[in-house]
């Protein structure tokens, strides 16, 4: 992916910052130099630019977002301009301290959603397009979530796997009773209450969704892993429930479970060495919308690796400082590595993550006020996005 549309600038000093480090906090100044962190020191420049005691955190890298498909079909039967809605995706995003972003696109038809592939192949050829042209404040990959379970995932998949910028695939069942709605009551009353659906509707429904789930779902996850192995896409997980489906995700060569949904999942995937990802909404709330495990909990245990937006970009940056100020054996160091070093070392990118000589000059100026930390300033590769 191209770099800011701007020549890079000669050197750049951020000084008299309280500096986020991998395992400590400095107060002192960061040099910028040619897209890169050139230097490091905890002295106050006389000539630099003044942080007034900000912090600098390393920019976020978000593996998993759904926000994009909000700008574009806004509301039912509207679809906006695609490029229009990738841009106000992306100064959002920048907004929120992401430098880096994994837009999700869906692969395969639950029966739930309006959009289907025809949507976002355009979503994917304009997100290069803006990328090429230099319109975007932030790095876009896509991630492709694939509905193992429909019946339409491989063909789906496989018009959109050749796709530039595509990193990340995960591996999803929403058909009832499977991993987020084990519970099938539960699912009856969340899909009734959400569709404004009849009994009869949506028994339907259930019927037709728990058949393509039986037929689909194993095969799909195999092919699709297999393609992702062959070709360098990392693999995630998702919704993973139980032991099995842990030991599931370690066959295929899962790199991240995505919102395991049980204690006991996220034991498993984070005692295998995959990286344990929940949103930052479930963060910020503490808790689940759907019921399932807080993420608060799994903090506490130490099995959260990865803190994602979801569907609230600026929940990663708030979601972090809450969890240093709520978890007493998490400090600031290490909830921010849970929105950017880990992220980034989870999908193979070694060049980003941490504020270290060497590495890309992603940055974050945030004024930490009450609850809700501010967004002051950002830079991507040492030229200022936002």
């Amino acid at each position: 992916m191209s770099a800011p549309n701007q020549s890079k600038s000669a050197e750049t000093i951020l000084t008299n910052a309280r500096i986020v480090l991998p395992d400590e906090i400095i107060r002192g100044t960061v040099v910028m130099r040619d897209g890169k962190i050139a230097a490091i020191d905890n002295t106050i420049s006389a000539s630099g630019k003044d942080m007034h005691g900000d912090y600098l955190i390393p920019g976020l890298v978000e593996l998993h977002t759904d926000h994009l498909e909000g700008h574009y079909a806004p509301r039912p039967k509207v679809r906006w301009n695609p490029l229009a809605a990738i841009q106000a995706h992306d100064a959002q995003i920048a907004a929120s301290g992401i430098t880096t972003v994994f837009d999700a696109l869906r692969v395969g038809h639950d029966g739930e959603c309006e959009v289907v592939i025809d949507d976002m192949l355009l979503l994917a050829d304009a997100l290069q397009a803006a990328q090429s042209k230099g319109r975007l404040r932030a790095e876009h990959y896509l991630h492709l979530r694939c509905e193992v379970s429909s019946n339409d995932c491989i063909s789906a998949f496989e018009q959109l796997r050749g796709a530039s910028g595509v990193r990340l695939a995960s591996l999803m069942d929403h058909a009832p009773g499977q991993r987020q709605f084990p519970d099938m009551e539960s699912y009856r009353i969340y899909f009734m209450r959400k569709n404004k659906v009849s009994e009869d509707d949506y028994q339907v429904y259930c019927d037709r969704r728990v058949g393509e789930s039986q037929r689909n779902s194993a095969k799909n996850r195999a092919l699709i892993a297999d393609y992702c192995h062959a070709n360098g896409i990392m693999l995630a997980s998702h919704d993973d429930a139980t032991q099995a489906h842990v030991d599931e995700s370690v066959a295929h060569g899962v790199a991240v479970a995505e919102f395991p949904t049980t204690v006991e999942a996220a034991a498993a995937s984070h005692s295998n060495g995959i990286g344990v990802m929940m949103g930052g909404p479930n963060v910020v709330r503490g808790g689940s919308h759907s019921g399932n495990v807080s993420a608060l909990e799994l903090a506490e245990k130490g099995y959260l690796d990865i803190v994602s937006s979801d569907y609230i970009p600026f929940s990663m940056l708030q979601g972090a400082f809450n969890l240093a100020h709520v978890v007493e054996h998490i400090d600031l160091p290490q909830a921010i590595r849970m929105v950017s070093t880990n992220p980034a070392k989870a999908v193979g990118m070694t060049d980003r993550g941490s504020i270290a000589e060497g590495l890309r000059a992603d940055l974050v100026r945030v004024h930490a006020i009450d609850d809700v930390p501010v967004v002051r300033s950002v830079w991507r590769e040492s030229k200022r996005v936002s």
